[in-house]
């Protein structure tokens, strides 16, 4: 690997790779060996930037976590607007259709790296307990726009849309279940 070339924006560099050998390859093999030769650069970047391994992990997580900001607040500009089944089956989608189920697995295998996002997120499984906020704080629009029943339990909607999506989608090597599919089971639990 070449020495002493400059990387613009190093973190994120490394973070796509990770990224891609997650989606690629799985969680079991996300090394920092395998993040830098994804990158093109020395393994010695990763340790400059971050504490350790687990430290850039967990600095990963944080950053896919922030970036579904982005998506509560399209969805949230969604609310009053075209049909709720549609609107949460566009979110779902494309947050479970993204990186989301190998962080969650990621998370999952590695003590250490859970161990970090305790500190961060106290409780739940991060990524899936911002998501779940993020389609709480939708469904809340949307029953001020009396799309949703006013005595409608968003707590239990929230989660079993978060759940049960996460579970049509974890099987990472499997068929990806379609749009179709997950508008269907949007509008059963809706």
């Amino acid at each position: 690997m070449p020495t002493g070339v400059a990387m613009r924006d190093a973190r994120e560099q490394l973070f796509d790779a990770a990224e891609r050998v997650l989606l690629r390859d799985g969680p079991e093999a996300l090394t920092s060996r395998a993040v830098t030769t994804e990158a093109g650069c020395a393994k010695g970047l990763l340790h400059k930037h971050f504490t350790d391994f687990d430290g850039f992990l967990a600095e990963l997580v944080m950053d896919r976590i922030r970036r579904l900001d982005d998506q509560a607040e399209v969805l949230l500009k969604a609310a009053g607007q075209g049909s709720v089944v549609d609107n949460l089956t566009t979110m779902l989608t494309d947050l479970f259709g993204s990186v989301a189920v190998a962080i969650v697995s990621l998370t999952i295998s590695r003590d250490g790296l859970r161990a970090r996002l305790r500190e961060a997120v106290p409780t739940g499984v991060p990524i899936l307990s911002e998501a779940g906020r993020v389609v709480m704080d939708y469904l809340k629009a949307e029953q001020t726009y009396g799309r949703i029943p006013a005595d409608a339990d968003l707590n239990t909607l929230g989660l079993t849309l978060i759940g049960s999506t996460h579970l049509l989608f974890a099987d990472r090597t499997g068929v990806r279940p379609t749009t179709d599919e997950v508008r269907a089971f949007v509008a059963s639990v809706v």
